[in-house]
């Protein structure tokens, strides 16, 4: 499967707020169906998060998440990715409720605490949907996103070892990486190791081709033929150096958390099946083959579909 691509599809995230897109997923019902879409679009996993349906706020109730998860799994074999991150303004127990309730295949794990700044957004409107909008992109200003060693051996003791789920390990600088190994040499980790090299966020490191390429280079050092890479590049970067990242022997990461135009200086993307699709003419045209979720769960090792709570 060495040339096969895992597709991720993101498709909410807690950075941009309904006022930026129409097109965000909110409710349960718009959940269901753009990751159903992005799943027929190709992508083999579904990076979720959810909103409350009222105020389009980033939740973290168990309750938000059932109200999608079921009717993903029924119309769809993706498998499904739930986030421990939430948001900075989170808790650690609020940001692994859902998880701990749906017991999945895969979740993703921050690799360390950091200044997350999404502050610069809260300037680039006048006007607001909702009243919490602006409020909560400018409390990163001055909230740090934490995840300290004892944070992540409970997550890794939680859901790892608890649940049976794997990791997207996700790695926004290179001390992150530094850290994913110290917990692979302890043996709380274990091969395949799934990185997410995330680049462009404010506090980690910038989106760059030279950016990937020292995350790649530290990696390759300090965890060897123990991983499988991902990448996410946030906003107008995302098509780009995901291409970049597959032409190096990784896989890809899109979709609306992560950015929510179709490519550079284009228009707002209508969906988040649109940006797979993209990336994957993109892909399949220099040649590559798109991985199905029986080849994600393969490659990943993950334990099936039929294993999870909901």
């Amino acid at each position: 499967m060495a040339d096969k691509v895992i597709l991720t599809c993101a498709l909410t995230g807690s950075i941009h707020t309904p006022t930026m897109s129409p097109h965000l997923p909110v409710t349960a019902n718009e959940m269901a169906a753009q990751a159903l879409g992005a799943a027929r679009a190709g992508a083999a996993i579904l990076h979720v998060h959810a909103r409350d349906p009222e105020t389009g706020r980033p939740s973290a109730s168990p309750e938000h998440f059932m109200g999608f998860l079921p009717r993903i799994r029924q119309g769809t074999d993706a498998v499904v990715n739930i986030s421990t991150g939430g948001s900075s303004q989170m808790t650690l127990d609020e940001r692994l409720a859902p998880a701990r309730a749906a017991r999945p295949e895969m979740c993703s794990l921050n690799m360390g605490s950091m200044n997350f700044g999404i502050f610069p957004l809260a300037a680039r409107h006048e006007t607001w949907t909702h009243g919490w909008e602006k409020g909560f992109l400018e409390a990163t200003r001055d909230v740090v996103f934490k995840n300290t060693f004892a944070d992540i051996e409970t997550i890794l003791a939680d859901l790892g070892e608890g649940c049976g789920t794997r990791f997207e390990f996700e790695c926004y600088d290179a001390g992150h990486i530094q850290t994913l190994a110290w917990f692979l040499r302890k043996g709380l980790v274990r091969p395949p190791v799934f990185v997410q090299f995330v680049l462009g966020i404010l506090g980690g490191i910038d989106a760059g081709p030279e950016s990937l390429l020292f995350m790649k280079a530290t990696a390759d050092r300090l965890l060897g033929d123990a991983y499988r890479f991902s990448v996410l590049a946030a906003g107008r970067h995302q098509m780009r150096l995901a291409t970049m990242g597959v032409v190096m022997g990784g896989n890809a990461r899109v979709g609306l958390e992560d950015s929510l135009t179709d490519g550079a200086g284009r228009a707002l993307a209508p969906d988040n099946a649109h940006q797979v699709a993209r990336i994957r003419r993109v892909l399949e045209g220099l040649g590559y083959e798109i991985a199905t979720p029986a080849d994600a769960r393969a490659m990943l090792d993950l334990k099936g579909g039929d294993k999870v709570a909901f």
